[in-house]
């Protein structure tokens, strides 16, 4: 089988116009779930790289927290990730795609965003991440997340849903949303005000996690990525 090119896995008639419902729905609720949003061909060669990431042992447990507070607990979170490298065809054509939804964003809401990191996350059964905010007001420089999945035939049993709630992060009752992590589904929320988990999952479960960064320093010096 050749090699896939960048080219190959991008949408033919995709436009940036395709961006303002998504648009629309952070401004009204937050939040917004796309199904298809990514191309079937895009999310296999995706999920081929997680899972040969796996096989070679280039996953590290995911942590909690940032810079001297990074920590792995398990009680928290438990996934395994590997940053993206952007040298792949495939990481390439979902960084563009990034990039022409950070343009969008940036033209529209007027969020200065500069910069967008993301990384593979692997679940296995088990897995789960407890209810938190990917950033705080005011105290870092994630302002809107970006969540991919590339699951095939994600089956209801499984579990492995994310769940987004309220601003309010004590009130565990209000739930705007459950998610099932179907392929190929993007889901994009606001950083700083909305509280979401992933449900434990009872299957092996793959998805990109990424954010949107606006420019902030810490003594004087750009607030680096991860």
């Amino acid at each position: 089988m050749p090699t896939p090119t960048k080219d190959s896995l991008m949408n033919e008639n995709d436009t940036p116009e395709r961006y303002a419902p998504l648009v629309d729905a952070l401004v009204a609720r937050g939040w917004y779930q796309w199904p298809r949003a990514l191309s079937t061909s895009l999310c296999q060669a995706l999920l081929a790289e997680a899972e040969q990431h796996e096989a070679d042992g280039h996953l590290e447990p995911a942590g909690v927290g940032r810079g001297v507070i990074h920590q792995v607990n398990a009680t928290i979170r438990r996934d395994e990730i590997k940053w993206f490298d952007g040298r792949t065809a495939a990481q390439k054509a979902y960084l563009d795609q990034m990039a022409e939804l950070q343009t969008y964003l940036n033209r529209s809401l007027f969020l200065g965003l500069f910069e967008y990191e993301c990384h593979f996350a692997r679940y296995q059964p088990g897995g789960f991440y407890k209810k938190h905010l990917d950033s705080f007001r005011g105290r870092a420089s994630r302002m809107v997340s970006v969540v991919c999945y590339l699951n095939p035939e994600w089956q209801a049993d499984w579990g492995g849903e994310l769940v987004i709630y309220g601003e309010n992060a004590e009130d565990s009752g209000d739930i705007r949303a459950v998610i099932t992590p179907e392929m190929g589904k993007l889901v994009v929320f606001m950083s700083e005000s909305m509280p979401h988990e992933v449900l434990p999952t009872q299957h092996p479960r793959t998805s990109i996690a990424g954010w949107f960064r606006c420019n902030t320093s810490v003594t004087g010096k750009i607030d680096p990525p991860k």
